[in-house]
């Protein structure tokens, strides 16, 4: 059943023409914005839920900008303000790639997580997440508060001519009028043959508040634009161990774009076979609140305060998801992987696109109004979806209510948070999701303790159905249950970090092969538990230790490696130099053996595959050195020293694999320099 169009042709209307509301805000307020921030210094001081007011910002700290800089953030749907973390003994808070994935050998490529992470999003879902890793989204959006213009610029030269280059810009027009973007691109050739990425992102968003503190504006406006070669892995791993043929990786044959000559170019943005995967999302969310206005007099000012009992919020989002895979030249590979009669025709496409039109009305009630991290929200939503595919096209719809509780008490040692949807109406009708935590506080040496839980009942991805482009045959799925039971300990006083959790799974859906959709017919377990403890070995030798442990129990589609871990060890200090920060040392990561999922480049999929061990010849290893003077900070790493090899002479040939015919790189050096400017 679809939606009318009528409905469908009215919204459309009425998304263009809330735009061009926003448009018209945003040029007002620019008009009348005749000082932005240069002057403002501490007017943010006390401003009710506008800045942090000061406090211990490590960003002014290590850039010697005290009582000048105050910065803090919040993500869409929460109130709380974050600091920003300016510590440097993590590269991957910088890098694209958390150190728990796996990658097929590039930066950029296909990703998939070492520990257990299934798909818990109730509603409708097109099921390409093998490049999420590499995408701006609208829940890791960042709405600044800062009394100064702040930039960083990032830049990374890596070996084989990767690239990323990065830049981030937030500053307040007004005490209650901020704006941000954000670009970042990711170039990376690659060590074998038609392994080469190009990935570009950009964001733009926008938050304010009208000067009585009862309106709100949010907007954000994004794009994605991922382009990954596939090669299916190596034709033979023997190859990897005939140095003297194959000493240049990229002269090792492979199973997809073989005919492409090895070499590389900077910013090669060609993809003759591969994924080219594209989305875009545009959000405006429009809030009013009902309230009792208030007012705070100090020796020389008086600050106005507003306390909301009731708000009307009304939020529209627009996506488009377009999924590609291309091949200029197929050959065989199809007739061996995927039963094609025949190779395909040259310039061989699939493409799959999707839009998504979402309308939400939403009412939040505050039982406490000097506390608005208190509220109730009850609201409806609906969702309007087009896809067009390969030979046909199908129009869906879906009804939506949701309800949320929060609450972090006033002092500060309590937060619960409680929220659901249910879909009444639709293609996904049925679905649900619950979610609910309690979290206590404890004090400065004790930390925090958190137990909590999730329940999703699911529609499978559309990708599992078989109607749109990359099905081959339909099929006729139950929706899939999985419960999930966490608790998570932080304890500063001990630097300890204690988190677990378990997984109940029902109906689970997965890729078996290269193309065959199947669902498990019995439910299965999996525990994990991760440990993360800081041990100060002496005053400047720090080490910093990550374990996880993992289990299946039933017979369900999932391998897992049982024990994965990472471990920084080195120096950490200033080396008696006032300005300098300095991180210095080694990082070893492992996973114990497991049977790795296979990779299917045709569908972007991940599938289980129950028959061959992939074992790492020897523990990743990388040597670094992080440093940071100011607002300078630089990242010099020497990773894959594990591949070392004295077969045949010296060489870093001793490749480690991702998953079976995927091998990492040798040797590689990474440099990355971050200049932060505030103005």
């Amino acid at each position: 059943m679809t939606f009318p169009v009528l409905v469908q042709q009215k919204l459309l209307k009425h998304f263009r023409y809330s735009m061009t509301i926003i448009a018209m805000i945003l040029i007002a307020m620019q008009v009348s914005a005749q000082n932005p921030v240069q002057n403002m210094g501490n007017r943010f001081k006390g401003m009710g839920g506008g800045g942090t007011g000061g406090g211990n910002d490590s960003l002014r700290h290590r850039t010697g900008l005290e009582d000048s800089l105050t910065i803090s953030y919040r993500f869409l749907d929460t109130t709380r303000q974050s600091k920003m973390d300016s510590s440097i003994n993590d590269f991957t808070k910088r890098f694209p790639i958390p150190a728990h994935y796996m990658t097929l050998g590039n930066n950029g490529a296909a990703a998939k997580s070492l520990l257990f992470a299934p798909n818990m999003k109730d509603g409708w879902d097109p099921g390409f997440h093998a490049y999420d890793i590499y995408r701006f989204t609208i829940e890791d959006t960042r709405f600044y508060t800062t009394t100064k213009p702040y930039s960083e610029l990032g830049y990374l030269l890596g070996s084989k001519k990767e690239q990323i280059i990065g830049f981030t810009h937030t500053q307040n027009m007004t005490p209650n009028w901020n704006a941000g973007f954000q670009f970042r691109l990711i170039n990376s050739p690659g060590w074998f043959k038609n392994q080469n990425t190009n990935h570009s992102s950009i964001r733009f968003n926008t938050a304010y508040q009208s000067k009585n503190k009862r309106y709100h504006l949010q907007f954000i406006a994004l794009s994605n634009k991922l382009q990954g070669s596939e090669n299916g892995g190596i034709q033979n791993e023997a190859d990897l161990q005939n140095t003297v043929t194959y000493k240049d990786r990229v002269t090792i044959p492979v199973q997809l774009g073989n005919y492409i000559a090895p070499g590389f170019a900077v910013f090669n943005s060609k993809i003759s076979t591969g994924t080219k995967d594209k989305n875009s999302a545009i959000l405006l969310r429009q809030q009013y609140d009902f309230g009792q206005k208030d007012s705070t007099v100090t020796d020389s000012t008086v600050i106005h305060l507003f306390y909301p009992r009731l708000r009307v919020e009304y939020t529209i989002q627009y996506n488009k998801f377009d999924y590609a895979f291309v091949d200029q030249s197929p050959d065989s590979f199809y007739v061996n992987k995927y039963d094609f009669f025949a190779p395909p025709p040259t310039n061989f496409i699939v493409e799959e696109k999707w839009t998504q039109l979402i309308n939400d009305f939403s009412f939040y009630t505050f039982p406490d109004s000097h506390n608005s991290q208190q509220y109730l929200k009850l609201g409806a939503s609906i969702e309007n979806l087009k896809g067009t595919f390969t030979s046909n096209g199908r129009q869906l719809y879906n009804t939506i209510l949701h309800g949320e509780y929060r609450n972090k008490t006033r002092n500060k040692k309590w937060d619960f948070e409680a929220a659901g949807n249910l879909y009444p109406t639709g293609y996904n009708a049925g679905d649900f999701s619950v979610y609910g935590h309690l979290q206590r506080y404890l004090g400065r040496r004790f930390g925090t303790l958190q137990v909590g839980t999730q329940i999703t009942n699911r529609t499978p991805s559309y990708i599992f159905t078989g109607e749109g482009s990359f099905g081959f045959t339909k099929n006729s799925f139950n929706k899939e249950n999985i419960l999930k039971f966490f608790g998570n300990v932080d304890v500063p006083y001990l630097k300890l970090r204690l988190s677990g959790a378990y997984f109940l799974a029902t109906n689970f859906t997965y890729f078996n092969g290269y193309y065959h959709p199947e669902q498990a017919t019995s439910p299965f377990n999996l525990l994990q538990v991760n440990a993360d403890k800081d041990f100060k070995l002496t005053r400047h030798l720090i080490w910093h230790a990550q374990v996880a442990l993992q289990q299946r129990v039933g017979d369900g589609p999932v391998n897992v490696p049982l024990f994965y871990t990472r471990n920084r060890i080195g120096y950490e200090g200033s080396l008696g130099f006032k300005n300098l920060v300095l991180n210095t040392g080694l990082e070893i990561k492992y996973n114990s053996p497991y049977k790795a999922d296979g990779y299917s480049p045709m569908f972007g999929q991940f599938y289980f595959q129950d028959d061959r061990v992939v074992n790492l010849k020897a523990p990743e290893v990388d040597a670094y050195l992080h440093f940071r003077i100011r607002s300078f900070v630089s990242y010099v790493r020497l990773e894959n020293l594990n591949s070392i090899s004295f077969k045949n002479g010296f060489s870093f040939t001793n490749n480690n694999l991702a998953t079976a015919n995927y091998p990492y790189p040798g040797v590689q050096l990474r440099v990355g320099i971050y200049w932060t400017f505030v103005n």
